[in-house]
């Protein structure tokens, strides 16, 4: 961006324009269903002007409160902060969550001027010292408040105070500068990735190429040899719905090394989109934040304010699942390994070769083919067994909307409904892969629960990255892409579901250790036989999966836990150690130093972290899994055992715990403390051992 469209933000203008068109911002709500933003009237020139009218919107609203000569009063202080910025909630909604699933080089402009204007206007709201005033004077005992309205409070003071709202003036400045750039830092990061995996084909032009592909795999490549502009017959793009079972069914080894080569030095490739030296700066700036705010080290920071409480209790567990995790991976190494040697090969195993000799040594242990399995899991009938699921827990109901505004032809929209009938909310879903959209799969809110500002209902997107088939014909998934559809659902439950009077608590607000917990235990259902039976039907005959499939398939569940835990955890100890140890460094080499990391935890060479830091978007495109990647671990540890909570019931839909489920996790948003919200639920705090247990790491 231009520095001359980074002032029309500034100014609210139109970039190269003196007045702003008609835009659809301006209106205060969109005549459309339900209030879906109006994506078919939105455009890129839109949202400089509506940032732009928006954030000065916010700026006077809060210079209203801080300048309120009243003596401060929950009312007027809190609630009203609340209140203020909803112009601002707006647009950022709408933007954001179109610049993760269907950017572009205008938007990407814009992201980048945007980025650091947001972090300014956020820091000159933490770090104002006549609201931080404001908020340690309101007397929650003297008026009163309700359960819901100290949490509020707490949840703000403890926001300005990790902000540095207690710091003396000069490290306030300081700290406003360190998260200005920040933004600035991750936005390249996001972008840079993103380039990489839009920019990387692996073509596939001959029978050779092909050799091993199934039907279905040769089918996604052609399609997405069609949306890269038809120049090869074939393609293996980056994203993971295609890349992984090109690495587990490719028997063109030179081919699975280049692709794997690619997929995982993402970020690393030299030139205008390699992110080594970003990671550097950004390293040294959260440890310098941190230092300011009085914590030894980022680390130390970001858990001080979790359930796990310290980085401490985060390595304990990652330590207890890493012993017994690197043994089993130890033993499924040897007999893959004992696999090449039976083909007549003489070659070691390496970590291209992994997924390939297990899915090999799958089908002879489980006789399980994922080609067999594919036919019984088309996606139309998992997002019917997602939404059955909710049904019988909690009583929605599910009513797809056509006419609606959508911001890509892909997206479907569902109205749902609760047991009474009355509106839940808007869900969205946002399926197949495209070069517009990050890899990954995610939950997010184009507008969020609340009662504040009247009876508001949440608008929530899954958004995903499944292997489109060709037109016309069904995409299919494989168990693991079904996993992940149950996944986000359950994410995008704790949305829909939300109960709460005030934004601040909606939702997905939560602890980041709790947040995945939700998500990971709505996984459980998809394993059970019960939902299988009813909804695993051949996508041909429609046929359920025959018992003999179903039963091979639920013995394997824990087949390779052990590569699959250790990728996981090797990431997220490499996450914790660079926020704990690379505190401040100048000059550091981030792929040494998890080189050393990885060296020091005794890594196999043959297994690679599933996420190598140049491209570890969770924890550098923004702080939202910074030090925290080991949460997903965290969460599985209260899944495991919450799920259990149906079992000793007898019934995995077991009402009363369905609906105490519903009322202390997915719809209690951020209104108890986690440590509390899960004793509310299960009676106890949990143990381990479910966790081991599922993995199949249990002695």
């Amino acid at each position: 961006m231009t520095a001359d469209t980074a002032r029309d933000l500034t100014e609210g203008r139109e970039p190269g324009s003196a007045t702003a068109a008609i835009n659809p911002f301006d209106v205060s709500d969109w005549a459309t269903p339900f209030g879906l933003p109006d994506f078919e009237a939105i455009r890129p020139e839109h949202y400089v002007p509506a940032f732009a009218h928006a954030l000065k919107a916010h700026e006077a609203e809060i210079a209203a409160i801080a300048g309120n000569e009243a003596p401060p009063s929950f009312v007027n202080t809190v609630a009203a902060m609340e209140r203020a910025g909803a112009a601002l909630d707006r647009v950022a909604n709408v933007f954001f969550n179109l610049t993760g699933s269907n950017t572009g080089p205008e938007l990407q402009a814009i992201e980048r001027a945007v980025a650091p204007q947001l972090a300014r206007h956020s820091s000159a709201i933490t770090l104002n010292p006549q609201l931080w005033d404001r908020l340690t004077a309101v007397d929650a005992d003297a008026e009163g408040l309700g359960a819901e309205e100290r949490r509020v409070l707490d949840r703000y003071r403890s926001r300005f105070r990790r902000a540095g709202a207690g710091l003396a003036p000069e490290a306030k400045a300081r700290i406003a500068e360190i998260a200005i750039r920040l933004a600035e830092l991750g936005t390249q990061f996001a972008q840079n990735v993103l380039a990489d995996e839009r920019d990387f084909i692996l073509p596939l032009d001959g029978e050779d190429d092909l050799a091993g592909l199934p039907p279905f795999l040769r089918d996604a490549a052609a399609e997405a040899a069609k949306e890269r502009g038809g120049a090869h017959s074939h393609v293996i793009t980056l994203s993971r719905s295609l890349i992984e079972p090109f690495l587990v069914f490719s028997t063109r080894r030179d081919l699975r090394a280049w692709a794997y080569a690619a997929w995982t030095r993402r970020g690393e490739t030299g030139g205008a989109t390699d992110n080594r030296s970003i990671i550097a700066e950004i390293v040294r700036l959260r440890a310098e934040r941190a230092r300011l705010l009085g914590f030894d080290s980022f680390a130390h920071f970001r858990l001080d304010d979790t359930m796990a409480g310290s980085p401490d209790a985060a390595m304990e567990l990652l330590r207890n699942v890493w012993k017994p995790a690197l043994h089993r991976a130890a033993e499924e190494r040897e007999g893959l390994q004992a696999l090449v040697r039976a083909e007549g090969h003489d070659f070691a195993l390496e970590a291209h070769d992994w997924r390939h000799y297990s899915e090999k040594l799958r089908r002879a242990e489980h006789d399980l083919d994922e080609s067999e399995i594919k036919p019984y899991l088309p996606l139309e009938g998992m997002i019917q067994a997602a939404f059955d699921t909710a049904s019988k827990l909690f009583g929605l109901s599910f009513e797809e909307l056509r006419d609606v505004p959508r911001y890509h032809p892909d997206v479907r929209t569902w109205l749902v409904r609760d047991a009474d009938g009355s509106e839940v909310g808007l869900f969205l879903g946002d399926y197949f892969a495209r070069p517009s959209k990050r890899s990954g799969a995610w939950m997010s809110a184009f507008r969020s629960q609340e009662r504040l500002n009247g009876d508001i209902k949440p608008i929530i997107v899954n958004v995903m990255n499944f292997a489109r088939a060709p037109r016309g014909e069904p995409t299919l998934l494989s168990f693991d892409d079904a996993r992940t559809l149950f996944h986000e659902f359950g994410h995008g439950l704790h949305g829909l579901l939300s109960d709460v009077t005030y934004p601040l608590l909606s939702g997905t607000a939560v602890s980041r250790d709790f947040v995945e917990l939700p998500s990971q235990l709505y996984e459980h259902w998809l394993q059970q036989p019960e939902v299988l039976r009813a909804h695993a039907r051949h996508v041909t005959t429609g046929e359920p999966m025959p018992d003999a499939l179903l039963e091979r398939l639920l013995a394997a569940a824990t087949f390779n836990q052990g590569f699959a835990t250790v990728e996981y955890a090797a990431s997220a100890i490499v996450d914790m150690t660079l926020h704990l140890s690379a505190a401040g460094e100048d000059g550091l080499d981030v792929v040494a130093f998890e080189a050393d990391a990885l060296r020091r935890i005794a890594m196999p060479a043959e297994i690679s972290a599933r996420h190598r830091a140049p491209h570890f978007a969770h924890i550098f495109s923004g702080d939202g899994y910074a030090a925290g990647y080991y949460s997903y671990l965290w969460s599985e540890v209260l899944d495991a055992d919450a799920f259990d909570a149906f079992r000793e019931a007898g019934d995995i839909f077991h009402p009363e715990t369905a609906q105490r489920l519903r009322r202390t996790i997915y719809g209690a948003g951020n209104l108890r403390d986690p440590r509390e919200a899960y004793t509310a639920f299960r009676g106890r705090l949990p143990s381990i051992e479910p966790l081991l247990k599922k993995r199949g790491l249990a002695a």
